[in-house]
């Protein structure tokens, strides 16, 4: 009898914060893989919300349910480099990647171009998000709170209160 292979995701982004988009993207990663990195990108340049450790925390309780109904183990870890480098440090053989729109895909077409020249065993997997998520962005949740508007529809309810807190409301 042959084993089975273990399927390791990789899947990055900022998450800062993480929204229902990032939740469902990990729903559907859990359901397609025994092992689940989720990476934290760290951009020099960029100044995030929350620090890496805020956003590991809130990426694990985003995901800690469907991961144990679907037997999926996740681990979260940080990078500063290339994502297909990141990738070959967790054993990752697939990197997963959410779509919203047509613009997401025209951007992450080249991408996974790009990263199939530089890592060709790492295949990337195309996730659309379900229809009620695709208009929410990170970008614009932390924009709309820090404006003092509601985001508690665009996150789960344990990062809404995390931004109410960061932001002194």
């Amino acid at each position: 009898m042959a084993l089975s292979k273990v399927r390791r995701a990789f899947y990055a982004g900022s998450f800062d914060p993480v929204t229902n988009g990032h939740v469902d993207v990990l729903s559907h990663a859990c359901r397609l893989a025994d092992h689940l990195t989720v990476a934290i990108g760290v951009h020099p340049g960029k100044q995030p919300l929350f620090t890496v450790a805020e956003r590991a925390i809130m990426i694990r309780q985003s995901c800690e349910a469907v991961a144990k109904v679907e037997g999926t183990e996740v681990e979260v870890v940080e990078f500063d480099d290339l994502v297909v480098e990141a990738a070959k440090r967790a054993s990752a053989t697939i990197l997963i990647r959410g779509l919203r729109d047509g613009t997401d895909l025209d951007y992450e077409m080249q991408m996974a171009g790009m990263n199939q020249s530089l890592a060709p065993q790492i295949q990337t997997v195309f996730l659309p998000s379900s229809p009620m998520v695709r208009p929410i962005t990170a970008t614009l949740v932390r924009q709309i709170a820090q404006m003092g508007g509601d985001v508690s529809a665009f996150v789960p309810l344990f990062v809404a209160e995390n931004l109410a807190k960061k932001l002194g409301r």
